[in-house]
This record gives structure tokens, sequence and C-alpha cells, in this order.
């Protein structure tokens, strides 16, 4: 009897001790990552996203307190009064709310960037099974004031936080820092072993944006820009301020715009920013840097004439003036003030085919400019192989050829600081738990010499103060610039209704502080540059010198 219950104890033992061998065998050699994750749990630690200023550190993007809501579901007692709360508040549905509990898991991820308030309300419900892990979302204090600048923070594939458009997709990895983890050792409860493996990496917080936007000129332009598209009935439109001698952008600013916070409720059409990602044919501002590439090239001089008799006939085609009306014998001087497109051509045929297509390319056209914006597209310049006379003809008056905003700022910023075709930059500096590191302008190369330089800005002072229309331009300033009327080409036809506006212009003269375009695109009160893009340019110049404290000539 006793020795019956011995030898039935010694197999149960033996079983046991069986079963113990073949799970340590499963365990250890078939499959050794089970124990690992059985017993060891790894937790990310976020880095705090970096935080993006304008020159004089006002703040354009911070972070506040946002929670992550998850559920442990062995832990809940009432599935169906949880889910019926939650989504009272939350709005996810609750056959969503449902199909998250996967009651097979310790912890489910329910939704991420709850504020403070709704986080609060749902502890008051009292549900079990409910917790929250504290993070951080982005917040703009300036709203919708630099949207195209900024970009926004979306989520990936993965769920995890990544940068578009803007700052936030050019330096996403900058600001987004690096992770940390935490490894600790559990029970089969869960709960940590604490004389058990613990293991700490910190993370990394991303690093800060400096830049050189100034929040004042940004006001400026938007403010201005706002009422002229109302003003002047315009679909769209782009306002950029740069400081010609370094091509620090100082504002740039494109409507209709989006707010970044709730990104989620615009389409896609909205988040391009126009000024680096869309193309239009330039016009007459095109005009000065095909006088400015003859000049340099001994071709022709300001006080030479031209005799301005009538049309011009390229094969073909008819070019005329803008008025089709003409002047007789008239200096290159003013052919850019009356924008004369049969003047151009001549110009353009002085110059050289040649030559025209190398300043073209030296001028930055057909690639991109490097500019410090996610999203920025190179434009388009026709091989070389593929031009025809009538190309060479139209593209000296800025028909035919297709440039971004940005690309056309840069090329005409060349022709008054000196001839120098400098990358534009939107930040200044990027700070660290380091240090810090200075963006320095680069200068991709010299266009025209600074004697040329000095030439085409008084001709385009000349172009303002002679020019077909009498603007209100501020008294006591020499100003630069030139008007741009351009049509839409729509399925191989231009459409003469439907025209881009534009202003291109500097100021003070003799060593400008700002340069600054103003597009238009299909205003309905007029559609030409002169009576539209030019008047909100010399408005903006208004504040502009105030705000700069530059005082008259």
């Amino acid at each position: 009897m006793i020795m019956g219950k011995i030898k039935l104890l010694f197999v149960l033992f033996f079983l046991l001790f069986g079963i113990i061998i073949i799970k340590l065998f499963y365990l250890q050699i078939l499959n050794p990552q089970a124990s690992h994750l059985n017993y060891l749990q790894t937790k990310k630690i976020y880095p705090e996203r970096g935080k993006i200023y304008d020159r004089n550190k006002n703040p354009l993007v911070l972070n506040q307190n946002s929670y992550l809501l998850y559920i442990e579901p062995q832990k809940i007692k009432d599935k169906d009064k949880l889910v019926e709360k939650l989504d009272e508040i939350l709005k996810m549905g609750t056959s969503t709310l449902e199909a998250k509990i996967d009651e097979t898991k310790y912890w489910v991820a329910i939704k991420s960037g709850i504020d403070e308030a709704t986080k609060e309300t749902i502890l008051r419900l009292n549900l079990d099974g409910i917790g929250f892990e504290q993070g951080m979302k982005r917040y703009y204090p300036e709203a919708s004031l630099s949207s195209h600048l900024i970009g926004f923070v979306g989520k990936d594939e993965k769920g995890e936080d990544i940068g578009y458009f803007g700052l936030e997709g050019f330096y996403d990895k900058d600001l987004a820092g690096l992770p940390g983890f935490l490894e600790t050792e559990r029970d089969l409860l869960g709960q940590p072993i604490f004389i058990g493996t613990q293991e700490k990496v910190s993370a990394e917080n991303g690093r800060d944006l400096i830049l050189a936007i100034d929040k004042t000129v940004q006001e400026i332009i938007k403010r201005k820009l706002k009422y002229g598209l109302e003003q002047y009935q315009a679909e769209s439109g782009c306002i950029i301020v740069a400081d010609p001698g370094s091509m620090q952008i100082l504002g740039l600013v494109c409507l209709p715009d989006y707010d970044p916070e709730k990104y989620y409720q615009f389409s896609e059409a909205y988040f391009k920013n126009s000024a680096v990602s869309d193309l239009y044919e330039p016009g007459s501002t095109f005009k000065p840097l095909i006088v400015a590439a003859a000049i340099e090239e001994k071709k022709i001089k300001p006080d030479d004439t031209y005799n301005e008799k009538g049309p011009v006939e390229i094969g073909e085609y008819k070019i005329k003036t803008w008025d089709d009306k003409y002047e007789g014998k008239i200096s290159i001087t003013r052919i850019l003030e009356k924008s004369s497109n049969v003047g151009m051509v001549y110009i353009g045929e002085k110059l050289g085919r040649d030559k025209i297509y190398q300043y073209l390319q030296k001028y930055g056209f057909g690639q991109p400019t490097g500019i410090d914006l996610q999203g920025e597209i190179g434009g388009f310049l026709k091989q070389k192989s593929d031009w025809y006379p009538i190309d060479y003809a139209t593209v000296t008056f800025g028909q035919g050829i297709a440039v971004t905003p940005i690309q056309m700022i840069r090329a005409f910023a060349s022709i008054v600081n000196g001839g120098k075709l400098i990358r534009p930059t939107v930040v200044k500096t990027i700070v660290s738990s380091v240090g810090k590191r200075e963006i320095k302008p680069k200068v991709e190369r010299n266009v025209v010499s600074k004697r040329t330089s000095e030439i085409i800005k008084k001709m385009l002072v000349s172009a303002v103060e002679n020019g077909e229309f009498k603007w209100s331009k501020p008294k006591g300033y020499l100003i630069g610039g030139k008007t741009g009327t351009a049509q839409i080409a729509i399925s191989g036809h231009y459409d003469p209704s439907k025209t881009i506006a534009s202003f291109i212009g500097f100021a003070p003269a003799d060593e400008p502080k700002f340069i600054a375009l103003v597009i238009l695109r299909e205003p309905h009160a007029s559609p030409w540059g002169s009576e539209t893009a030019a008047p909100l340019f010399f408005e903006v110049a208004k504040e502009l010198l105030v705000y700069y404290n530059i005082s008259p000539e």
C-alpha cells in the first residue's frame, strides 16, 4: 500500500520534472525569444520634439502636454460599459473601440493626442482597466501665421510622429531627437522584479530651430496679402520677402493656407507651399534678367537706342507691345520703363541664343534652389535641342518658361546684390544640447559683375519712377522694381482672361535692405500686374520701411 503510493508519487514527480525539462528545452533551444518577451519588457522613452522660433526668439512652434489613452483588457470588469462611456467622450464609434480591445493582450493603445481636460473627464468615470501615458503634441501660438513655412506633425504607418511639409518635414530628423528605452524584468503577473534586470537609456531631445523669419514681417505680409486677394478678387497669391545680400527669407506667406494644429480638417491641396512647389510664367518681371545678361556681355548699354516701329514677326508668329502702341526711337532703359516686348526681342537677338540659354542656367532655372523647405521642385527648362526661334523670343519677356516663385526672387536678387546667386535659407541657427550651428549664406556662383548690378539697379529705379503707371510710392525713397503680367496656359493655349499678376521690387535702391515678390493668381478686378500686384507691393514696402527704420534719402 505504502509502496504503491510512493511509486505513484515518484511517477507524478517524474512527469512533472519531464514537463519542466521539455518547457525549458522549448524556451531555451527551440524558441529562445519567447522567454525574453515574457520576462523582459522594453518601453520606449520618447524625446521632446525641438521647438521653432523666429529670428527674435518669438515662439512659432512649442510643445504641450498630450496623453495616450491605453487599456489593459484583463483588468476590465464591464466591457460594454467601458466602450459606451468612452465613446460618449471620444466619439470614435463603439465598433471601433470594441475592435481595439484585444483581450489576448496585456496592453492596448486606444487614442493619442488627448488633452488635459479630456483626460480628467475620462478619469472621473472611474473605469477599470484604463490608463494614460504622458507625451507631447505640437502647439502653434501664432496659429496659421506661418503654416506653409512650418508644416505639421502627423503620423506615419506605424503610428509614430513624423514631420510633413515645410520645416517640420525638411528638418524632421533634427527636430525629432532620439528615443531612449527602459528595459525591466517582469514576473508572471507583469509586475517589475526589483532585483531583476533594470536598464535605462535616456532619450535625446530634438534640436531647436531659430529662423531667419521675422514674425512682424510675416504678420505684415499676411495681412496685406489677405487684403490684396479680397481687393483684387484673386484666386490665390504669395508674398516672399528676403534679404537680397544673404537670401535669408524674412517672410513667406501663401494664401489660402491651413491651421497646422487641425491639419486633418484640410485636404492635401492646402498643404502645398506654392512658393516652392508651383510653377508659373513670370512675364515681364523676367525682363531685367535678360537685360542684365546683355549688359554683362557688353552687347548693349542703357543709353543705346532701338527703333520701336511696330510688331516683330518670328516665323508665323507676331509679337506686339502690351498696348499695341509704339514710340519709335527709344533707349534700352525706356524698353524696361514701358515694358516693351518688341524691344526685349531686340535685346535677345543682340545677346544671342547660346548666351540666353547659358544665362538661364546661370540664374538657376530648371533646378532646385536648395531652400530648406520640404516639397521644393526644380522648375522646367527644356533641353536646348528642343528650343525654336519663337522660344528664344518669348523667353526675353518671361513667357514660355516655367519657374517657381523662390527661383524667381533668388535670380532677381542676384542682379541687385552685386551679382551673387545665393542659396535661400529659412533657418539661421540649429540649437542642440551640445551647442549651436549657424547656417551661413552660400554663394553658388557669380552671375553678373558688380558694375552690371549697379547699372541694372538704376534702370529698375527708372522703371518705377518713369513707368507707364504712377503708383502710391513712399515719399523720399528710391525703390527699384518691375511689374509682370503673364497669361495662363490652358490646354496648350493662352487664355487672355486668366493671368498671373506680379511685381518684384527692392528698397532702398542703393543698398537694398529687402527684396519682395508679390504674386496674384487670376485677379478678376484687373488682369494687369501694374494695377494689382504693384500697388500691393508698395503697401508692403511702406510698412517695411517704417519697421526697419529706414530714413528717406
